[in-house]
């Protein structure tokens, strides 16, 4: 299994710290779930709430899964190369924009923005190591094993996954088809590895809470 990537909570405080500061002088702007975030050049947008879904369309016109993008954490067009990059929000989510002007003239938001930067380059590593494993199982184990310690929520079985993803788009992410994601879960499901709760949400059931950082 691949090692997933573990967030160092007195660096991520400094990170909200710094982040919170500019929310307090800034209108955020909310949008709902299913949201297209416009990718304005020269500009960043950040995660305040919510999550936004970091995809793309190949040239066969297959949906790609880049990543994803939590409460502060960045993305937007001046962070990537690919053609055809689109952001979509998961759920109801209030984003911040910055342009580069902006984060030129403050070096406590320069700083900050590249250290979110380096935590979105391990999560872009992490993924890319999983579609090197040869087992379908192990790539869906270890995607979910990163979503929880990055985004789950302790709950009493487990870590909660807030996040809705269907099959399709984890099979876009990690290089499979929709049909062979859903047997998998369904086997991770049948030896207790991971549960479904009443609200349809994945809980992983086999990590220690302490794992986690509760992003919601």
């Amino acid at each position: 299994m691949v090692a997933t990537p573990q967030r160092d909570s007195g660096r991520t405080d400094g990170l909200r710290e710094v982040f919170e500061s500019s929310y307090q002088k800034r209108n955020l702007v909310h949008l709902t779930t299913g949201s297209s975030v416009p990718l304005l050049k020269n500009t960043i947008w950040l995660v305040v709430r919510g999550m936004v879904k970091l995809g793309a369309v190949s040239i066969h016109g297959d949906e790609l899964l880049l990543g994803l993008a939590g409460p502060n954490e960045p993305f937007g067009d001046p962070l990537t190369n690919v053609e055809a990059y689109e952001a979509i929000t998961l759920c109801d989510t209030d984003l911040l924009c910055l342009s580069g002007v902006e984060i030129e003239q403050s070096p406590h938001l320069a700083m900050a923005l590249m250290q979110a930067i380096s935590g979105r380059y391990r999560q872009a590593e992490a993924l890319l190591a999983l579609l090197g494993l040869r087992r379908v199982e192990e790539r869906v184990r270890g995607f979910l094993e990163l979503l929880a310690q990055e985004y789950g929520q302790p709950c009493e079985t487990g870590l909660r996954l807030n996040l809705r993803l269907t099959h399709q788009e984890l099979a876009s992410a990690l290089s499979t088809t929709r049909v062979t994601v859903t047997r998998v879960i369904g086997l991770l499901r049948d030896e207790g590895w991971l549960s479904i709760d009443a609200q349809r949400h994945l809980v992983i059931t086999h990590l220690p809470r302490a794992t986690s950082t509760l992003r919601y």
